[in-house]
């Protein structure tokens, strides 16, 4: 039996605590203590407002703080036929709504053409010019100012895709750049004949490393300005903004706004993309903002940010968060850590001082057309409004992308409103950062254990559980455990188990256990600092660029992953070689992501003593994981190499993490197949000249393989192995290497084989002799 923490006399103590618990009032004396140290902390705000969430006033916002929504997506949805609704549970307009919350700044993305030869939307709300426009003037009449987003394409642009319209993409680089020109300018020429206030213009979304099709620095600088000048040949006071994102990774943001400067680019804000779970953490954040904004002197802003209020799927299309891989949730999965998250954000930005300008929350509406259950009928909606984020109408503008994954709404769990359209507290952030706010102290969330132990292992569930209360706090409590629920998963083995506790009060809380054979690699996700059993190998004439990042949003697990991108060709193998294996059969896999690989060759293999293992493998877009296996591994000689090759154009990108090798089952050196030849076998000619094609009666089985080639000697081995041949004691004799003879090569069996064929050799002469001698 193993060890388990809850014996007898464990469980007896631990009963006598909770009784004495109970009587002193142990689940008060938490919450005093949480809300003590929230009170020591974090004093209440003397505006605070009394609320369902707590939020900590932010110090040093201006009046004019940006305190902005994107919701690029709501004319597709209405068409929908989404509604929404103020905290009355009145049906309102959603620019009252956002306006009402606090919110002064609307964003909104124009593409230029979003539609097909046959005027089938893309999706993502089918926002060209005239759907930007009314958008425009919902948010003026709301006494909201725009911020206009051109992305300069017909369909969604970021760090993965800088794709020029389907009319720009012949055009020679002058042409194109007169076209960031005019687009530009007859945009918001006509915009601004609407009525529409237009406070700030973004040139591009999220250009870190291309725009329009151009990935050169100086060309991207030139479209940049192109787009920069017809914004101040219509509007001078107009803010121009560019934006970027990724500032978790070291050095980009000093370098982006080194080149611009170099290049003589016209802005004045530099703006950046910041989701909490993929993009670092805040004080980096405020760090390289405030680097670019002292030693630059531009202005600084958020232009994306969101965060998760529940972990459930509204409408059948998957979210991008929360995920169980390459993300970072430092917040309750609440509207309480929804808010806290915002807050923050605001903060980090307000921390820049004067230059920190705004932050936008990214589509707090885009919320289900239909349940999941209704999920053929949320399809044909999506296909008809263009209210997912793309129709299957946009494989011929992005195949790769949204031809694959089209359909719904990726972040209707990050919303502001609930799946019905009524608003969540969450939603007065963009108020209570000025404020504060209150609310009667609770348990915002539960935080449910993981354990991963090898098959075999003692493992320990703990007696109590963190608990996360809505003022930020955090306390443990008690819990009790399914004992035989875990007794079951440790009989059981290898398997993913979910184990369920309950605290005093009732709630649940799980123990997710995973049972997984042990690993034989080492080091096998990078996440170690010793690297050097890891071997990254390039051709002759190839540059390295592969490196070992640490950066969570590209990792499956862990912070670390193998990183790969170059402009030229990806050429390169990465392989560990591992010793002292116990023969038998070995299961091998890897996990691999990225983007952009053109004529790509990518594999994962192993390498064994005289036979190599291979499985091709691809990559499929962002964090979306490819997992490449290779079953049923013999290792003989205790020595396997396990790697990864990778090839393709130059502009792919993407990572490599979590290698696994581990024993399947054992070798077994005692069957052996009876061998039955399809056809009668000619009987040798034993006076026949040499010929070292034919087959020697005479030889040993050790002389007989001499003959074959390296994968014939592995073939006839195993071939034999498999039947269970064992010598006349009972024990398997044995090659140098580990390879079991077969019974027909004993010492014994080839002296009874010569003797026997003597004897018949010798009768066979007096015979002759006998006839002879009698004249027959």
């Amino acid at each position: 039996m193993r060890r388990i923490i809850y014996q007898k006399g464990l469980l007896t103590i631990l009963a006598i605590g909770l009784i004495i618990s109970t009587l002193v009032g142990f689940q008060p004396g938490l919450t005093v203590k949480a809300n003590s140290q929230m009170n020591e902390e974090h004093p209440a705000d003397p505006e605070a407002v009394e609320s369902e969430i707590f939020v900590k006033r932010v110090d040093g916002l201006s009046d004019d703080f940006m305190k902005g929504v994107d919701i690029s997506s709501i004319i597709a949805l209405e068409n929908s036929g989404v509604t929404f609704y103020n905290e009355a549970g009145v049906e309102q307009d959603i620019f009252k709504t956002l306006k009402e919350a606090g919110v002064n700044y609307v964003r909104v993305r124009i593409w230029n053409d979003p539609f097909d030869g046959q005027g089938n939307g893309y999706g993502g709300g089918n926002n060209d010019l005239e759907t930007a426009i009314e958008i425009g003037k919902r948010a003026t009449e709301n006494n909201m100012q725009l911020l206009v987003n051109f992305h300069y394409s017909d369909f969604w642009a970021d760090p993965a895709k800088q794709d020029p319209p389907k009319v720009w993409e012949h055009f020679s680089f002058a042409e194109k750049e007169g076209a960031v020109y005019q687009f530009t300018k007859d945009s918001l020429g006509a915009m601004l004949e609407a009525g529409i206030d237009i406070g700030m213009v973004q040139i591009g979304n999220e250009t870190t490393s291309a725009f329009v099709g151009e990935n050169n620095w100086a060309r991207i600088s030139e479209l940049f300005n192109a787009g920069s000048s017809a914004v101040r040949e219509i509007d001078p006071t107009i803010l121009v903004a560019l934006h970027f994102t990724n500032p978790e990774n070291a050095g980009r943001y000093e370098t982006i706004a080194r080149t611009l400067e170099q290049n003589h680019v016209d802005y004045d804000v530099f703006a950046s993309s910041y989701y909490p779970f993929w993009h670092g953490t805040l004080d980096n954040l405020t760090n390289v903002l405030t680097h670019v904004a002292d030693t630059y002197d531009k202005q600084v802003m958020v232009a994306e940010t969101s965060y998760t209020y529940t972990a459930e799927d509204g409408d059948g299309h998957g979210n991008t968060a929360p995920q169980e891989t390459g993300q970072v949730l430092n917040y309750p999965i609440t509207v309480q850590g929804q808010a806290t998250a915002i807050r923050d954000v605001i903060e980090a930005v307000a921390n820049v001082g004067e230059a920190g300008i705004g932050v936008f929350y990214w589509e707090p509406a885009w919320l289900p057309v239909g349940p999941p259950a209704q999920l053929e009928q949320n399809k044909q909606i999506w296909e008809q409004f263009g209210s997912g984020w793309a129709t299957s109408y946009a494989a011929s503008y992005d195949p790769e992308d949204a031809g694959e994954w089209y359909g719904g709404s990726a972040v209707d769990n990050q919303a502001l409103f609930d799946f019905n359209g009524q608003p969540l507290a969450s939603i007065n952030i963009f108020n209570y950062v000025d404020t504060g706010a209150v609310a009667t102290l609770g348990v915002d969330e539960i935080k449910n254990i993981s354990i991963s132990m090898n098959a075999g292992s003692d493992v320990e569930l703990p007696s109590t559980v963190t608990v996360v209360y809505n003022d930020g706090s955090e306390g443990e409590v008690p819990v009790t455990w399914d004992l035989q629920a875990f007794e079951v998963a440790l009989n059981q083995g290898v398997g993913n188990y979910q184990i369920e506790g309950w605290l005093e009060d009732g709630q649940v809380v799980y123990a997710n256990l995973q049972i997984v054979p042990k690993n034989l690699v080492f080091n096998p996700s990078f996440e170690d600092s010793d690297r050097s059993m890891w071997h990254i190998n390039y051709p002759e004439g190839v540059q390295e660029h592969v490196q070992f990042q640490n950066n969570p949003a590209d990792a499956r697990t862990g912070d670390y992953s193998l990183h790969f991108y170059s402009e030229e060709a990806i050429d390169f193998s990465v392989e560990q070689t591992i010793t002292g294996l116990e023969p038998g059969y070995y299961h091998f896999s890897a996990f691999i992501q990225g983007g952009d690989a053109h004529n790509a060759d990518m594999s994962i293999y192993a390498l064994t003593g005289n036979e190599e293992f291979t499985t091709t493998t691809s990559v499929r877009g962002w964090n979306n994981w490819s997992n490449p296996e290779i079953l049923e591994i013999l290792v003989l000689d205790g020595t396997i190499t396990i790697g990864a090759s990778i090839k393709a154009d130059g502009g792919a990108w993407g990572t490599l993490d979590d290698f696994n090798l581990y024993r399947t089952s054992e070798y077994d050196e005692g069957i052996e197949e009876e061998i039955v030849p399809d056809e009668p076998i000619d009987e040798p000619i034993l006076d026949e000249e040499n010929d070292s094609s034919k087959e020697d009666p005479l030889l040993t089985p050790e002389q007989e393989s001499s003959h074959l080639s390296p994968q014939e000697k592995e073939e006839d081995v195993i071939e034999n192995t498999a039947a269970g041949n064992s010598s006349g004691n009972g024990q398997a004799d044995e090659l140098s290497n580990g390879q079991t003879l077969p019974l027909t090569a004993t010492n014994t069996h080839q002296i009874l084989l010569i003797g026997l064929l003597l004897i018949g050799i010798g009768s066979t002469l007096y015979y002759l002799k006998k006839l002879k001698a009698t004249g027959v």
